[in-house]
């Protein structure tokens, strides 16, 4: 059985033909439901100009969670900073946690999680838009939370009121930049995974103690994909590698449903990429998942595995996670 602790990441999936409300009301069903299952943390990405994800705004959907939760951890996977000033960051999430005290994290990126236009759209100016100014503002963001800074502005709330904060990556700069200052990091296995090992080492090699972590804290984030059968869980997955391959070919659109994606006239090309993208990754029945799950542990090392689920209806989604829950980590509530 997997015995580390399980979280979630979800991106409020728009299926073809719902709307975002729908979206967001689902995402507060599995909040709800993994909450009662034990899975440690509930996390949202933000995302912006992709119909298929309706995460757009992470602080107000996460509000909105927080008073549909009670015991559950809360936060962003991750907030996008090159698209925000660091005050309004520190306001928003010392707003969490000030309401939700011991609940939030804040997970922090240094892509934009959107093409340039939209990142501009969001900042209004290419200042802080560069991975260049990404620890400076982390900097700013952290002196916000904890007055390091004399004389600088006072974030209210936000100052004393400091969430979690995570720092997130696909690459090594993250990795590197997490470990020197002693932060908890997540990788993004589940987009990135030619990657993951090399980050995870560089995080470890370069680690320092803080007075938020004594030793390196890792998790990684996974795609799950977990049905009855194999077979349930390879026709469940269609949408979402037809979804992540119309996003990177520059044709994002809400997610199919299983036959339609089943139908889609896939080159050869396509299919390899689907198939690179699925390495890695954990998809099939709760036996299947198990081992696939329990070989990236043994790989990776990692403290925490964090399952993100794309599939077109919102009940396969939920049971998914009660499979995991049930039958792959021995019933999550005795674990978290």
């Amino acid at each position: 059985m997997i015995d580390v602790p399980l979280s979630v990441l979800d991106l409020a999936p728009v299926a073809a033909g719902a709307t975002a409300a729908e979206a967001l009301g689902h995402t507060t069903e599995l909040a709800r439901r993994t909450e009662e299952l034990g899975y440690r943390r509930f996390w949202v990405a933000e995302h912006h100009n992709m119909p298929a994800i309706a995460s757009s705004a992470p602080a107000v959907l996460l509000a909105h969670l927080a008073a549909h939760t009670t015991t559950i951890r809360l936060g962003s996977g991750g907030v996008m900073l090159p698209n925000h000033a660091p005050l309004v960051v520190a306001e928003q999430f010392g707003t969490l946690e000030a309401l939700h005290p011991g609940r939030i994290d804040l997970g922090i990126g240094r892509a934009p999680g959107t093409d340039q236009r939209t990142a501009l759209a969001l900042r209004r100016t290419m200042e802080g838009l560069s991975a260049e100014g990404f620890p400076r503002e982390l900097a700013d963001l952290m002196n916000y939370f904890s007055g390091d800074d004399p004389g600088a502005i006072t974030a209210t709330p936000g100052l004393g009121q400091s969430p979690a904060v995570w720092l997130l990556g696909s690459s090594g700069f993250s990795a590197q930049l997490a470990g020197l200052l002693g932060l908890p990091f997540s990788f993004a296995h589940h987009f990135s995974a030619q990657h993951t090992l090399p980050a995870l080492q560089l995080y470890r090699q370069h680690f320092r103690p803080s007075r938020w972590l004594a030793e390196p804290y890792a998790m990684v984030a996974v795609n799950v994909v977990c049905a009855d059968t194999d077979e349930r869980a390879e026709w469940l997955t269609g949408p979402s590698a037809l979804s992540f391959l119309k996003l990177r070919s520059g044709r994002p659109e809400p997610l199919t449903s299983p036959e339609e994606a089943a139908r889609y006239p896939y080159t050869e090309i396509e299919r390899e990429f689907v198939r690179q993208r699925r390495d890695g990754q954990a998809m099939g029945s709760p036996e299947t998942v198990r081992r696939q799950l329990t070989e990236l542990l043994a790989r990776t090392g990692a403290n925490e595995l964090m399952l993100t689920t794309m599939v077109y209806d919102v009940a396969d989604r939920v049971r998914s996670f009660e499979l995991v829950a049930e039958k792959v980590a021995g019933g999550l509530t005795r674990s978290a």
